[in-house]
C-alpha cells in the first residue's frame, strides 16, 4: 500500500487543485456568463464526445490494465504493445466517426423539439471524443508504467486552465458564445499533446508496427477479451451518459444544464477515491499475474475502508451546508435533492469501487456481461419512467439504483467465486459515527441566523463528530496516514519560507 499511498497522496493535491479552478470554472463563472440552458449545451457536448470516446477505445483500456504486465520489457519496446493497442484504437475511431456522420440526422431529429441548440453543434462533439479517446489510453498506459502524475496534471490543472482562460476571454467579449463552444472543444487536444511528449521524454513513445511481437495466440486472447470488456464497459458508459442526454432529449437543456452542474459538484466528492482506484487498478493485474490472492483482499479492503472514510466525510461537509451553498442561486436550488440522491449511488461506488478492476482482470470477466446488460436496461427504464415525473430527480434516482444494482451484484460474485470482500469491523462504527453526524445536523440546521456563521458552526460538527473520533481511535489507518502526510506537506512548505 506505500506505493498507492505515495501516489495516490499526489494525485489526489493534484486533483484538488483541478477541482478548485473547476469550481471556478463551472462553480462561478460558468453560473455567471452562462445562462442554464447554454451551461446545458456545453455540458451535453462534453458528454456525448466522453461517450464517443468510450466506444471509440474498443475496451482497449482495460487490456492495457490486464495485459500489459505480461509484456513490460523496456529494452524490447515491451514487444511493441502501444502501437499495437494504438492501431486498435484508430479502428475504432474511424469506425464510430463514420457512423456519428452517417447517423446524425435521426440523432438529431431527437433533439429537435427539445434542444435544437445542440443540433447546431453537432458535429464539435468529434474533437472532443478522438482527443480524449487517445488520452484515456495513453493514460492508462502511463497508469501501467506507475506513472500518475503527469496525467492528472495534464486533464486536471492544464485543461482546466486553458478553460479558464477562454472564459476570460468570453467575460471581456473578445469571444462569441458561438466561438467558446468551437474552442472549448479543441482545447481537449491539449492533454493529449502533453502525453504525447511526456512519453517521448521518457523514451516510451513507439508507433512502429514492426515492433509489434505479440503472438497470434495472444491477440487472440487480447481481443477476446478486448470484446467482451468492451460490451461490459458499455453500461457503466451508459449510466454516467444517458442521464444527460436522455434529459436533453425529453426535458430541454435548461433542467440538464442544473443537473449537470450538480454533477461536476457531486464529483469533486469522488476525488480521493478516483486517486486511490488510478493507482490500485494496476497493482490488481499485478497480483492476479502471480496469484497472490492475500495481497489483492488486503488491496482491496483498505482501498475500501480509504473510500468509506472519505466519501462519507466528504459529503457530510457538503450536505450539511447545502442550503447554504444553493443560496447564491436560488434557481439551482432543485439541484439539493438531485445531489442527494446522485451520492447516495456514488457512495456506494466508491465503497465497492475495487471490486470492478478485481472482476475484469480476473479469469470470469466474461460473467461481467451479465451484470452489464442488468444495469443498461435499469437504467434506461427507469429514466424513461422517471424522467418525464420528476426531470433531473428522476435521472439521479435512476442513475443511483442503477449503480447499487451494479456493485452489489459484482460484490457478491466476486466473494462467492475467490472469498475475496471488502468488510472490516472498524468501516460499521464509521458508518455508525456518520449517522449520529447526520442527526446532529439535522437538528441544528438553522440554528444560527447569519448563514456564514451556520455554515462554519456545521463543518465543525462533522470534525468533531466524525473526524477526530476517527484519529483518536483509529478506526481507519490508512486515511490518518493520508492526513499526517498532508500536514508534513504543509509543515514541510511552510518551513522553507
Amino acid at each position: 500500500m506505500g506505493l498507492v499511498q505515495k501516489d495516490a497522496f499526489r494525485t489526489m493535491i493534484i486533483s484538488y487543485v483541478g477541482i478548485v479552478l473547476g469550481y471556478l470554472n463551472k462553480g462561478l463563472l460558468f453560473l455567471w456568463l452562462f445562462n442554464p440552458a447554454q451551461i446545458g449545451l456545453i455540458n451535453l457536448i462534453v458528454t456525448v464526445g466522453t461517450l464517443f470516446a468510450q466506444l471509440a477505445n474498443l475496451g482497449s483500456v482495460f487490456t492495457v490494465w490486464k495485459f500489459f504486465p505480461f509484456f513490460k520489457n523496456q529494452d524490447k519496446k515491451h514487444h511493441g504493445f502501444l502501437p499495437f493497442i494504438l492501431l486498435i484504437v484508430l479502428i475504432g475511431v474511424l469506425a464510430f466517426t463514420l457512423l456519428y456522420v452517417g447517423f446524425s440526422e435521426p440523432i438529431q431529429e431527437r433533439y429537435a423539439k427539445k434542444s435544437a441548440m445542440f443540433n447546431e453543434y453537432y458535429y464539435w462533439i468529434l474533437p472532443i471524443g478522438i482527443s480524449y479517446v487517445i488520452f484515456i489510453v495513453l493514460e492508462s498506459y502511463l497508469r501501467s508504467l506507475y506513472k500518475n502524475i503527469i496525467s492528472v496534471f495534464a486533464y486536471e490543472i492544464v485543461l482546466r486552465v486553458a478553460t479558464t482562460i477562454l472564459l476570460l476571454l468570453y467575460a471581456i467579449g473578445w469571444v462569441s458564445f458561438e466561438s467558446f463552444v468551437i474552442w472549448h472543444s479543441l482545447l481537449y487536444i491539449i492533454p493529449c499533446l502533453i502525453l504525447f511528449v511526456y512519453l517521448v521524454r521518457i523514451n516510451e513513445f513507439n508507433l512502429r508496427y514492426s515492433s509489434i511481437q505479440i503472438s497470434k495466440r495472444f491477440k487472440r486472447i487480447i481481443f477476446q477479451f478486448s470484446s467482451f470488456y468492451y460490451l461490459n464497459s458499455l453500461g457503466v458508459v451508459l449510466v454516467t451518459s444517458l442521464d444527460v442526454m436522455m434529459l436533453a432529449e425529453m426535458v430541454g437543456l435548461a433542467e440538464t444544464g442544473i443537473y449537470s452542474l450538480v454533477v461536476f459538484l457531486s464529483g469533486a466528492l469522488q476525488v480521493p477515491y478516483r486517486s486511490v482506484l488510478r493507482v490500485s487498478s494496476p497493482l490488481v493485474a499485478e497480483y492476479w499475474k502471480h496469484r497472490e490472492l492475500d495481497k489483492m483482499k488486503d488491496l482491496y479492503r483498505k482501498v475500501s475502508s480509504v473510500s468509506l472514510v472519505l466519501g462519507l466525510g466528504m459529503f457530510l461537509l457538503f450536505w450539511l451546508n447545502i442550503d447554504f451553498l444553493v443560496s447564491f442561486k436560488p434557481e439551482f436550488a432543485s439541484g439539493k435533492w438531485i445531489f442527494l440522491a446522485l451520492m447516495i449511488g456514488r457512495l456506494v461506488d466508491m465503497y465497492f469501487g475495487l471490486n470492478g478492476a478485481i472482476f475484469t482482470t480476473s479469469k470470469k470477466y466474461r460473467y461481467e456481461l451479465i451484470f452489464t446488460i442488468i444495469l443498461i436496461g435499469t437504467v434506461w427504464l427507469l429514466n424513461l419512467i422517471l424522467i418525464p415525473e420528476w426531470g433531473g430527480l428522476g435521472a439521479a434516482i435512476s442513475t443511483s439504483v442503477a449503480y447499487i444494482l451494479f456493485n452489489l451484484g459484482r460484490l457478491f460474485f466476486v466473494w462467492r467465486i475467490y472469498r475475496i470482500h471488502p468488510f472490516m469491523r472498524n468501516q460499521f462504527i464509521v458508518i455508525g459515527l456518520f449517522l449520529v453526524t447526520m442527526v446532529a445536523g439535522y437538528f441544528t440546521e438553522g440554528l444560527i441566523n447569519n448563514k456564514w456563521i451556520q455554515c462554519l458552526f456545521e463543518s465543525t460538527l462533522v470534525i468533531l463528530l466524525f473526524a477526530i473520533p476517527i484519529y483518536i481511535f483509529k478506526l481507519e489507518n490508512e486515511t490518518i496516514s493520508y492526513f499526517k502526510k498532508a500536514l508534513g506537506f504543509v509543515k514541510g512548505k511552510l518551513s522553507k519560507k
